[in-house]
């Protein structure tokens, strides 16, 4: 253990094999950098490509000093120069990255072949402003104000080689394109569309490499056995670091109505089909039956693969008309998959004018109404 300059304790969270040695206090992750590293980082205190950089760090914002119009010092870089004389350590040798997320919900992540070692830190979370690229903008940047930089997954990745400026770039395009297969693959919803998320609006990242390693790399690509111990090691740290921070991981992610979430639906839009349904309805006995379906396997695969057409009709890969037919074929066929018996359907229960989504709305509801589903 160490102490900043404010007294405060530092344990030791790791060291990589090069010698770089990375501290956390509760607040801030920490990297003192040995002499002679290199950084690439998209940080505002030091940012892009540096030689003279002696210390990196990770720092969580509270949710009251969020906003680059309210932090100390006024502003972003102000802030982060202050955060790092706080560390103890020169402003002008240091680069930080900020986030709400917790940093005792940081993942580790190493991997080797050979002589070549890759690990990576991530801190992470999206549930307040995860998006996928080419969503709607939340802000147009003036005069250096613009939105807060909550929900960002942000990554140390240290390599254990000597790498030339451009492999560095290429370096960051590697592990953006790991960071997107793992919400891809958890299916993370955007925040400001109906699409997959492929990150935050606030990621950010720090690369480091090692000038006096007798290892000299200049391919970070997939082919590359560099690029696939980046991707390896910012997926398992990313996917890691995310269900530790908001429990998004596999298992909360087996629920329709979580999956249904992208698209704006729930419990609600549930009940108001159910009650335009001739009958009676009790509203808590359905929501109650619900909750319960909701998390039924076979109910969340046929919502999974009703959500997949919706996204190639989506896409252009389907016609929609096509998906739609496709879709209502697969809600005819599921009361058979389950063995269960299920009412016909009342001929209007969709419409030209519903989404898929929505169909998939009213078939749900009209087969909790009429008790079809397994209990």
């Amino acid at each position: 253990m160490t102490k900043n300059v404010k007294g405060e304790t530092k344990n030791l969270l790791c060291e990589t094999a090069g010698g770089d040695r990375i501290y956390g206090d509760g607040t801030s992750i920490v990297a003192v950098l040995p002499p002679g590293r290199t950084v690439l980082s998209t940080s505002w205190l030091n940012g892009g490509y540096r030689e003279d950089i002696h210390m990196v760090f990770n720092h969580h914002l509270s949710e009251q000093a969020c906003r680059s119009d309210t932090l100390e010092g006024g502003s972003i870089d102000a802030y982060l120069r202050l955060t790092a004389s706080r560390l103890g350590f020169d402003p002008d040798r240091s680069t930080g990255m900020l986030t709400k997320a917790d940093m005792c919900n940081a993942a580790v992540a190493s991997h080797t072949f050979r002589a070549l070692t890759v690990t990576a830190i991530v801190t992470g979370g999206i549930e307040g402003n995860g998006g996928r690229a080419g969503d709607p903008a939340s802000f147009y940047e003036e005069n250096g104000d613009f939105g807060d930089p909550g929900g960002t997954i942000n990554t140390m990745l240290f390599i254990g080689a000597s790498l030339p400026p451009e492999t560095m770039a290429r370096v960051v395009m590697t592990a953006t394109e790991a960071k997107a297969t793992v919400l891809q693959e958890l299916m993370a919803p955007s925040c400001y569309s109906t699409g997959i998320a492929t990150g935050s609006g606030t990621d950010m990242i720090t690369v480091i490499s090692d000038p006096s390693h007798p290892l000299v790399l200049t391919n970070a690509g997939k082919h590359a056995a560099l690029g696939e111990l980046i991707a390896r090691c910012v997926r398992e740290a990313t996917r890691n670091a995310l269900a530790r921070q908001t429990d998004l991981c596999p298992e909360s992610q087996q629920n329709m109505l979580v999956r249904l979430g992208r698209f704006g639906i729930g419990e609600d839009e549930f009940w108001e089909a159910a009650a335009a349904l001739p009958g009676e309805h009790h509203r808590e006995m359905f929501l109650a039956a619900l909750r319960e379906w909701s998390a039924d396997p076979v109910l969340v695969a046929a919502t999974a693969s009703v959500l997949h057409i919706t996204d190639e009709v989506t896409w252009g890969l389907l016609p929609a008309d096509a998906g739609k037919r496709a879709a209502h074929a697969m809600m005819a066929s599921i009361p058979a998959v389950l063995g269960v018996d299920l009412p016909m359907f009342p001929p209007d229960i969709f419409t030209d004018d519903q989404t898929i989504p929505e169909d998939w709305v009213w078939f749900v509801a009209f087969c909790i109404e009429n008790r079809a589903w397994r209990c």
